[in-house]
């Protein structure tokens, strides 16, 4: 056991992005957020990160607000801070300026109870890309029934 528990998944992100590299952050959050990411009440699709101030911050990550809190809950779409280091920070400043880069969540997730983010620096995909993508996979399935039958 590795201590990870997957609370969502950014699953189109692989489809419309190239993903150049990937790195894990922590989160700003409050206490009613992490009792409704306990329940897996969140979502990443439309998310992205941006830098504001040397700082670098969760844009459009919607986590569901926890019902037991009442009064005391959190606006679902607020902007969160990630916790990188100073390095870290540095180098994806400099990577993002470059044309076509962004900065996109791959996955949120438990590491040994603490909320972690997948961040991955990713130059998006053209219409062509994306169909030469899906070519390539369908390849690769035929090829493995091939070989399955193959063998049997």
């Amino acid at each position: 056991m590795t201590g990870i528990k997957i609370i969502c998944q950014n699953k189109k992100a692989r489809h419309q992005y190239f993903i150049e590299s990937t790195l894990e952050a922590g989160l700003v959050l409050r206490g009613s957020e992490v009792k409704s990411l306990r329940d897996g009440r969140a979502n990443l699709v439309d998310s992205f990160a941006e830098f504001e101030h040397g700082e670098m911050y969760l844009y459009n990550c919607h986590i569901l607000h926890y019902s037991p809190a009442n009064q005391f809950n959190h606006n679902p779409t607020r902007k969160r801070k990630l916790l990188l280091h100073k390095k870290e920070i540095a180098r994806l400043i400099g990577a993002s300026k470059e044309k076509g880069y962004s900065l996109i969540p791959l996955k949120l997730y438990f590491k040994n109870g603490i909320v972690k983010l997948e961040l991955s620096l990713a130059k998006g995909k053209k219409l062509h890309d994306k169909r030469e993508t899906i070519k390539k996979r369908e390849a690769d399935r035929e090829i493995q029934k091939a070989m399955k039958t193959h063998f049997k």
